[in-house]
């Protein structure tokens, strides 16, 4: 007997217990996710289905009862491994707040943590982290749940995870010129995301051909230009949906061309509308 498939259903939330957080409880059958980075911590458990992901140069198949931990500003992607998908939910956790919790640990300032890029397979960390991300969707209601054993939840989840799996955060090494025209680019890039900019005014701003200028960004960063703009413009229009903004206004003052442009990029990076997002 053949299983059932998932839907494509997703619901993202937020909890006054971590208001800096973002939460998603979700299924998908077969939404792809394009290559994208979040500025928080992304810490997944699988309950249902397998999800197949590309990260740091290689491909990975996160089964039910693994945890498959993206660091901050990593650039991945996101599909089904299996033919009913998956199902999961996923804490997006503020860099700060885990900072803080690995200081309190140590009893004293820790360098940032850093994940490997090997899937955490720890059914006690999965369950950990499931009860918390079930805790804090109850425990944020004061009528449905237990703030206090929610909160308590969290803590012991992100504890745990970075007692038995985190590293540090590898050292940077030394600018190489390509990385400073890299950066420079970056810079350019988001200076002013309404204004419209060419490749060729790109590559001239760090004296290279747009040949030259296209390949060493691609390969540096693992994405085009205009991929990377795209999602700056997209992390940055995240706080003017949650501030009330409506969608066309927030389309428009991130430099997408129109509504249904800035909806269908949305949707291919976090799993929902815009509107539905907000």
């Amino acid at each position: 007997m053949t299983a059932t498939r998932f839907s494509n259903t997703a619901r993202y939330w937020r909890s006054p217990l971590l208001p800096d957080a973002d939460m998603l409880t979700a299924e998908y059958y077969d939404h792809e996710f394009t290559p994208h980075w979040h500025d928080a911590y992304t810490i997944p458990v699988i309950e249902e289905g397998a999800e197949c992901y590309d990260y740091r140069g290689s491909k990975y198949v996160a089964e039910a009862g693994s945890v498959p931990i993206i660091n901050p500003g990593e650039l991945h992607t996101g599909a089904r491994a299996v033919d009913v998908g998956w199902r999961y939910r996923v804490f997006y956790l503020p860099v700060d707040f885990v900072q803080s919790v690995a200081d309190e640990i140590a009893g004293r300032a820790q360098p940032m943590p850093w994940f490997p890029a090997d899937i955490v397979r720890d059914a006690d960390v999965a369950r950990r982290v499931q009860r918390a991300h079930q805790a804090l969707e109850a425990g944020g209601d004061p009528l449905g749940g237990d703030p206090l054993a929610a909160e308590h939840a969290l803590f012991d989840a992100v504890s745990t995870l970075l007692v038995r799996h985190a590293g540090q955060r590898p050292p940077v090494g030394r600018v190489r010129l390509d990385t400073a025209r890299v950066e420079s680019m970056k810079s350019r890039l988001a200076d002013d995301m309404t204004a419209p900019l060419s490749l060729t005014e790109l590559a001239q701003t760090v004296g290279l051909s747009t040949f030259h200028a296209a390949r060493l960004f691609t390969r540096e960063t693992g994405i085009a230009p205009h991929a990377w703009r795209n999602q700056m413009r997209l992390n940055r229009a995240l706080e003017a949906l949650r501030a009330g903004a409506s969608v066309t206004d927030v389309a428009a003052a991130s430099g997408f061309t129109d509504q249904s442009h800035f909806t269908r990029h949305f949707k291919k990076t976090f799993g929902v509308p815009p509107g539905r997002w907000r």
